[in-house]
């Protein structure tokens, strides 16, 4: 009977002890979300600074060169503006409804990125 007890006690604080240890897990969010380090949309941003590297980080692996997905290009600042004008190009990013969510298969860009495009779309769209 005791030899029940003593088991059955190991027992518990063992399980106790791994509930604890997980339990005390946490992430960092810099290694978890890099995108969001430092994220401050210029009010002004620089299509060839702000926006394209934007682009080429989470659209151009898809959406470049002469295979481009879909025949959808945004490498070069003449194709995002055709994607841009006919509203395209937010509704996707935005995964609105009516609009095939991008990036495909993967998490939505972040509020900083979004609104950096938005904000270069809303200063003009200039090709700088």
């Amino acid at each position: 009977m005791k030899f029940k007890i003593q088991t059955t006690l190991s027992i518990g604080i063992v399980f106790s002890f791994c509930l604890f240890l997980t339990g005390c897990y946490y992430d960092k969010e810099a290694i978890l979300y890099p995108d969001l380090q430092n994220c401050t949309p210029a009010v002004s941003p620089l299509f060839s600074a702000d926006v394209l590297p934007i682009l080429n980080n989470k659209c151009n692996n898809c959406h470049a060169g002469n295979s481009a997905s879909a025949g959808i290009k945004l490498d070069t600042y003449a194709e995002v503006l055709k994607y841009v004008n006919d509203g395209s190009l937010m509704g996707s990013i935005n995964h609105s409804p009516g609009f095939s969510a991008m990036p495909k298969n993967s998490g939505k860009m972040s509020s900083c990125q979004i609104e950096q495009i938005q904000n270069w779309i809303n200063s003009g769209k200039l090709n700088n």
